[in-house]
């Protein structure tokens, strides 16, 4: 007997029956991409010492794994509809591996974000494939039940990334942050070939590369506008960016309406089911994001946490995630996606109101109540999101639908750092030039006012020269006003998120098609086979 899963779930007289098996693979495939994001962020500053990064440098590490990972998912997912959806999950776990190794090897800037965006193409194959696996091993009468818990794994991921890297933080280097993800990959890897079914789809002609490279032109041309823009200045190079990233959108839309095999139908878009659900999941990680490159920065730098004790304290977000998709596996189909979508969006803008009362006296007990709140919000609103992006799409389509669900994801967290970030950053700067006004030299001041971390590190420097009173006197400054800053960007994100929440509430149908019922765009022939073994 064969270890290798050969047999696809179609040709199988019953449900598969290791199907929520291969959904723990599904769900482990997913937990290192989401992680290799936010394990990062407690990393960095070890990263920062050891390779002597400059600001541009550490930003580039970050994103250098967001702008591969957000353009390629859709042309990728389109492919492994063709081809093979387990072939392209397992060949992007290699891939993935393989940056992680090179990542714990390199010792320069360049080394890192080359890495790094080796590990986003990577991402960019495994991500849409998690989804329309799980779409094509489940009956549908239980897709939604399994991505209540796919959608909870990738909550659960923000919140583990950096609990898990401050623990190997404690005893090991930055490096070891790469290296965690080499095992994960080669589990998942077999995993995948022993228990997930294999599938593609039945009826796909000829990809539509032409669409396909256009995506990949306007998506990787507006994630990296995203970034340069807030970050470094609208220079050039942001200009260009943006006018590069129009005019592909538009080159795209124009190209899908007349291709008669488009790798994206945009007519999908003018049903307010399908539109609400991709405008609340790009709003809701928006938020997510946002919020929480400040939060983890506030419990390092303001509270005092190391790596280990700020990934701690983000448990109570991962906890209220698993509760809330609970509740919206039980409360989504008698209430429907309507209520529940708009009840978690309602408490994500909450979370994010409550965080406008943080102050310089403010303790980690302020932070416990948005962040129950919040994680409740994702886990209530997220799952039937994406079950209802998933019903949008026939069979032979489900890696496109993954991959237009992650795409989502994608801009909205690369749109929340870079919108809250920038406020952030201008709101600190402002704040902390009226608290210290004329007490520091201009240059010291400037440094300062480049970040938090940079402040602090300034204020060492001043009890060097000129005394602990002083150096006291800047930090409790630099305290104070990165606390009003994460006060007034906390309100900036309640405001965008509470605007978002009244849209997406006009956009839902009180009932909107969920993944359990045919996409209308399925023809017969599709519903009754549609995925063949590869």
């Amino acid at each position: 007997m064969s270890l290798v899963m050969k047999r696809p779930v179609e040709q199988m007289d019953r449900p598969y029956a290791r199907r929520w098996w291969a959904l723990l693979v599904l769900c482990l495939s997913l937990l290192i991409i989401v992680m290799a994001n936010t394990a990062l962020t407690v990393a960095a500053p070890d990263m920062t010492k050891d390779l002597g990064l400059t600001s541009s440098d550490l930003q580039w590490v970050v994103d250098g794994y967001t702008v591969p990972y957000a353009a390629l998912m859709l042309l990728l997912g389109a492919i492994g509809d063709k081809y093979s959806r387990r072939g392209a999950l397992v060949i992007g776990l290699l891939v993935f591996g393989a940056g992680a190794v090179a990542g714990s090897l390199v010792d320069s800037a360049a080394g890192v974000i080359t890495a790094r965006a080796v590990m986003g193409v990577g991402a960019a194959m495994i991500m849409p494939a998690t989804l329309s696996l799980l779409a094509a091993t489940f009956p549908r009468a239980e897709r939604a039940k399994a991505i209540v818990l796919w959608t909870a794994t990738a909550g659960v991921a923000i919140a583990a990334g950096p609990l898990v890297a401050g623990a190997l933080l404690e005893n090991h280097g930055w490096a070891s942050t790469f290296l965690i993800n080499v095992p994960v990959a080669a589990l998942a890897i077999v995993g995948s070939l022993v228990l997930v079914p294999p599938s593609k789809a039945a009826h796909h002609g000829r990809i539509d590369y032409v669409g396909g490279l256009l995506s990949v032109v306007w998506i990787g041309a507006l994630v990296y506008m995203i970034i340069q823009g807030p970050h470094f200045g609208w220079g050039a190079e942001a200009i260009a960016a943006a006018v590069l990233a129009g005019l592909g959108l538009v080159l795209f839309v124009v190209w899908e309406l007349r291709h008669p095999r488009p790798v994206l139908d945009v007519r999908r878009f003018t049903d307010r089911g399908f539109a609400g659900s991709n405008l609340a999941v790009a709003l809701f990680f928006l938020a997510v994001f946002g919020a929480f490159y400040y939060l983890t920065q506030y419990l390092q730098f303001v509270l005092g946490f190391d790596a280990f004790e700020t990934g701690i304290r983000m448990l109570p977000l991962a906890g209220a995630v698993f509760v809330g998709s609970a509740l919206t596996g039980v409360l989504t189909p008698r209430l429907g996606m309507k209520v529940t979508v708009t009840a978690g969006m309602v408490g994500g803008t909450t979370a994010l109101a409550l965080l406008t009362r943080i102050d310089a006296g403010s303790g980690y007990g302020d932070f416990v109540a948005p962040l129950v709140i919040l994680g409740l919000a994702i886990g209530l609103a997220l799952s039937p999101c994406t079950d209802a992006i998933m019903g949008a799409f026939p069979e032979a389509e489900l890696g496109v639908g993954g991959a237009v669900n992650d795409t989502s994801i994608e801009l909205g967290g690369s749109l929340g750092i870079a919108i809250l970030g920038s406020v952030l950053a201008g709101s600190y700067s402002s704040q902390l030039a009226d608290a210290v006004g004329t007490k520091l030299p201009p240059e010291a001041l400037d440094t300062a006012q480049d970040s938090v971390g940079a402040g602090l590190a300034v204020a060492q420097q001043v009890g060097l020269q000129a005394g602990p009173e002083q150096a006291q006197a800047l930090v409790t400054a630099v305290h104070g006003a990165f606390s009003d800053a994460v006060a007034h960007t906390s309100l900036v994100g309640a405001v965008v998120l509470g605007a978002g929440t009244v849209l997406v509430a006009i956009l839902l149908p009180r009932r909107a098609k969920a993944a359990s019922e045919p996409a209308e765009s399925e023809s017969p022939e599709q519903r009754e086979v549609t995925r063949t073994g590869s």
